[in-house]
């Protein structure tokens, strides 16, 4: 890409003529008191993107120790202890371990057996699946859930795992559909609007009392989940310069959705009521109704919409809250750019997605992008559904497993603009891969949830580089449709996620198995992309098939050999 050369002289200075909007920020502020308010603006916004994601697993929640029920054994003292003891056989699971059956009981008259005072069972007695529904230890998770009121265990488990699908697929159908008028009407009205679907949705939840009626009714909450908070996380990225991007993308992202989603559990644990509970987790999508009077518009949609003059009413603004005095000669300038940006890029409208696969280095870079974030988010899913798996304590075990999202923050904040994408990423999911499969040869218990933590931990820090990573790689003429459609693709994994839970009942380990070679996978999958760091970044299709020609697989930004080829890289532009 070439770079522009050419400078205005001002006051015997000479300063880079203003072509973009990123040229003009620094004059009106580019990490003041207008970008502080709209980094705190985050926070609510973060919690409703938590709650979207995560409360259904609280809403299906199913205790692990369940069993028939015997209506013939209720009228009789006998302890739930007893009641097993008596009329449910044993079996042995996956690890050899015997086991109270949970789907099949004994086909006896149970009313003359305890007539007849017998309190031993025989195991040669005739056993069939539970026909007058299940009895469950409401011990570890305190309350009933849906999947629990509705008794969706045994050969109708997959249901709750099919509800959550249902979310997802409403996630791909409202992509489209909020993308539509985020393009055409504006972000902020995409904002209110994708909120208030999911508000609305998740209060009707509460009133859910069949299978269908969750499902069609949590699809169309999943709906406004992404959208409810990426468009306001695109426009605050909008109003930060690009050297302070890394952190404030990782670090609003990471503080807020740790904070979100470590207190979530806790919230469903002391409600103990999964209609109550969707209830209280839709109130954060309240604040949506006030984005109008609290959220920016974004400047940059109101460019592409050719609206320049309110593009410049919102720079006077930010100058105003954040101190700056502007030159009115720099907002001319800056206007006159882009009415020759507008008038240029006339030509850009004809390109499509499918732009990306015409040339073939970069249809190779997209498709490795796209399997990259398949296999982060599916290993990222895996690790959020199998904790259940992995204690009983699920409550505690996926609050600490949830923190893990804020040292991954730091650590990207960091480190990501010396280490580079490539091998940062590379590095993480190595470390989240070796922790799978550490935790399958670990004792059942905490050293085992110990273990799947720090997998998380990993795959934590390479999902926050993916979100910057395929932004930066894409060309710009195509670039928010390629990440629209990478995101696109993510939400099938997202689909196919909770259900690597279900490869336990093969093997207990083989979920962990799955998630750990997948990690491996996606790390490798990483060294066959181009660093971005300190580069000039595509523009057109030409620039992105030859971005990173010149670059080596062994490329490692901070080392000071690295360093000296990535400076000549820039200088040779």
């Amino acid at each position: 890409m070439i770079v522009e050369k050419k400078v205005i002289r001002q006051d015997n200075n000479y300063r880079k003529k203003i072509k973009t909007f990123d040229d003009i920020l620094p004059y009106v502020g580019e990490a003041g008191i207008y970008q502080l308010i709209l980094f705190i603006l985050l926070l609510p916004f973060t919690f409703v993107y938590a709650f979207l994601y995560l409360t259904q697993f609280f809403l299906t929640l199913v205790p692990d120790d369940h069993w028939c029920n015997v209506p013939d054994l209720n009228q009789w003292n006998l302890t739930d202890h007893q009641k097993k003891l008596l009329s449910i056989p044993f079996k042995l699971n996956n690890e050899n371990q015997t086991i109270f059956s949970q789907c099949e009981m004994y086909d006896v008259n149970f009313t003359n057996i305890i007539n007849l005072n017998m309190t031993n069972l025989n195991s040669s007695w005739p056993i069939k699946k539970c026909d007058n529904g299940w009895t469950f230890d409401y011990t570890d998770v305190p309350y009933a859930s849906i999947s629990a009121e509705l008794q969706w265990v045994c050969d109708k488990t997959y249901l709750s795992t099919a509800t959550q699908s249902a979310f997802f697929v409403g996630s791909i159908i409202g992509g489209f559909i909020f993308g539509y008028i985020g393009d055409h009407y504006g972000r902020i009205p995409a904002l209110v609007s994708c909120n208030a679907v999911g508000f609305f949705a998740s209060i009707a939840t509460s009133f859910c009392n069949s299978f269908w009626s969750f499902a069609i009714v949590r699809m169309i909450v999943g709906m406004s989940f992404d959208n409810c908070f990426s468009f306001l996380f695109i426009i605050v990225i909008e109003y930060v310069g690009p050297k302070y991007r890394t952190i404030v993308t990782n670090m609003s992202f990471g503080i807020y959705y740790a904070i979100a989603s470590s207190i979530l559990p806790w919230i469903a644990y002391w409600i103990a009521n999964w209609k109550i509970l969707s209830v209280v987790t839709a109130l954060p999508l309240a604040i949506a109704f006030l984005g109008p009077w609290i959220v920016p518009e974004s400047a940059r949609w109101y460019l592409t919409a050719g609206k320049i003059d309110k593009a410049i009413e919102m720079l006077k603004k930010i100058e105003k809250i954040n101190g700056k005095n502007v030159d009115p000669d720099i907002y001319n300038e800056f206007k006159n750019s882009c009415n020759d940006i507008i008038e240029n890029d006339k030509k850009f409208n004809n390109y499509t997605v499918l732009d990306l696969f015409k040339l073939p280095r970069l249809a190779r870079i997209t498709i490795t992008l796209v399997f990259y974030w398949i296999l982060t988010i599916l290993v990222f899913d895996g690790h959020v559904w199998n904790m259940k798996l992995l204690h009983r304590d699920v409550f505690t075990s996926f609050s600490i497993a949830a923190l893990t999202e804020l040292p991954a923050a730091f650590i990207v904040a960091l480190f990501l603009d010396k280490w580079g994408r490539r091998w940062m990423g590379f590095t993480s999911m190595i470390f989240c891969g070796i922790f799978s499969f550490v935790a399958i040869f670990t004792p059942q218990g905490l050293i085992t949830v110990s273990m799947a933590v720090l997998a998380r931990f990993g795959v934590d820090i390479a999902t926050n580089i993916g979100f910057q990573f395929a932004a930066e790689l894409l060309p710009t003429v195509v670039r928010a449709q390629g990440v629209s459609l990478i995101h696109l693709v993510g939400h099938f994994a997202h689909i196919i996620g909770p259900y690597i839970v279900y490869l336990a009942d093969i093997t207990r380990e083989l979920p962990l198995i799955c998630l750990g070679t997948a990690s491996i996978i996606s790390a490798f999958l990483t060294l066959f992309l181009p660093e971005t760091l300190g580069q000039h970044l595509p523009g057109s299709l030409e620039e992105g098939n030859d971005f990173g020609r010149d670059q080596s697989i062994w490329w490692i930004p901070c080392l000071s050999k690295s360093q000296r080829k990535q400076q000549q890289n820039i200088e040779n532009k």
